[in-house]
């Protein structure tokens, strides 16, 4: 079955990732940027200024959210409490998109704050896609993965990660985040 990009947005231009020491200069100058990307659970739960200078960010600029916890790659279901908090943020802000990694992130609802890679596998590949097309229905919002940079490989992968991402992004509509580094870092340890 084939699925259509979900992608359909203009070209944006170029962007910076907002961090909290640069909220003065921001608000005083409203810099000649296009747009803006949040690591969304930094503002998922946050109320006060962080949450102000967003909505405020958010009202002149386009925002793009970045996530770190989604684990679309793990075997627990989905968090749907994580979800709905993602969602609404998107809409508080008027998200573009939405972007994670391709990894999972904790096992047994704990999460290990890190970004666990996944084997490259038809199994891990149905997998993952099921769960990227239950996230997309959910979002309404076109979700974009990132490539992760990763440390070991796995005996039983039977694919390479360009082909693994590749049949993701192909079969699901999602877009892909190249980060750059991470091939890097990938290519160096494997």
């Amino acid at each position: 079955m084939e699925t259509a990009p979900r992608l359909g947005h203009e070209h944006l231009g170029f962007g910076v990732g907002l961090r909290t020491v640069h909220y003065p200069y921001i608000l005083e100058h409203w810099p000649s940027v296009d747009w803006f990307e949040i690591i969304s659970e930094n503002y998922m739960d946050s109320q006060g200024r962080p949450r102000y200078v967003l909505q405020q960010i958010a009202e002149r600029y386009p925002v793009v959210m970045h996530g770190v916890s989604l684990s679309i790659g793990s075997t627990d279901p989905l968090d749907f409490e994580y979800l709905e908090k993602l969602k609404r943020l998107a809409g508080e802000v008027a998200a573009r998109w939405i972007s994670d990694h391709v990894c999972w992130t904790g096992v047994a609802g704990v999460n290990g704050h890190d970004l666990y890679p996944v084997p490259f596998t038809e199994e891990t590949l149905r997998h993952m896609a099921a769960r990227i097309r239950v996230v997309q229905d959910f979002l309404e919002r076109p979700l974009v993965l990132e490539n992760p940079s990763s440390y070991v490989t796995f005996r039983g992968s039977t694919m390479t990660e360009w082909e693994f991402i590749s049949a993701l992004c192909e079969e699901t509509g999602c877009g892909l985040l190249l980060d750059v580094n991470n091939v890097y870092v990938s290519a160096v340890n494997h």
